[in-house]
């Protein structure tokens, strides 16, 4: 099993372009033909399978065109463990970053 937390960012992402890769095989669709109905070029679907490079946009619109929209809306979900944590991030929610001071 792929470790996330051990992986580079570049392994990550290739990993990413795998799991992509077998979903559209799975489907049985050709590259060309997932191309076509994330509304992209197919050298991008084959970037993003072969190693993991592909614009956050991109990336989208290919994990929508196989269906997978929903898999994202867990994606950096606030966990909350306990009514202090869950107080804590709904604060998070309402503020903005502390600003930088100039040196």
């Amino acid at each position: 099993m792929f470790d996330f937390m051990m992986a580079t960012t570049p392994e990550i992402c290739g990993e990413l372009g795998l799991r992509l890769r077998a979903r559209r095989l799975m489907q049985g669709w050709t590259q060309v033909e997932l191309a076509e109905r994330a509304g992209l070029s197919s050298g991008t679907v084959k970037n993003l399978e072969k190693r993991g490079q592909a614009s956050l946009e991109s990336f989208v619109q290919i994990v929508a065109a196989l269906g997978l929209a929903d898999d994202l809306g867990e994606l950096f979900r606030l966990k909350v463990a306990s009514i202090a944590a869950m107080e804590k991030a709904e604060q998070a929610k309402r503020q903005r970053a502390p600003r930088r001071t100039s040196r």
